[in-house]
């Protein structure tokens, strides 16, 4: 099982964003606590990538077309970090 560690805005964007991007992001949470996060390559709707730049540490999963999680795995204690889910610039 791998833990999740939210940011503490996660809460107050979830309450912002449609409902649908909730229940993916919910979705999300539960394949990653229970199978880890290289699970996600396995289901294409995600589109998990690792990030360039700035957030080269950081990888990002869809969440709709709009919507991003943004969040780092911490191999050494088994914790994936979820950083923010913004919506994505085109």
């Amino acid at each position: 099982m791998w833990n999740i560690k939210e940011h503490r805005d996660i809460s107050k964007t979830c309450k912002k964003v449609p409902i649908q991007v909730v229940k993916k992001y919910e979705l999300w949470k539960y394949i990653v606590r229970r199978h880890g996060p290289d699970k996600l390559r396995e289901f294409p709707g995600f589109h998990d990538e690792k990030l360039t730049g700035k957030r080269k540490k950081q990888r990002s999963s869809r969440l709709s077309l709009k919507y991003r999680v943004i969040y780092m795995v911490k191999q050494d204690i088994v914790t994936v970090s979820v950083l923010e889910i913004n919506p994505h610039k085109y």
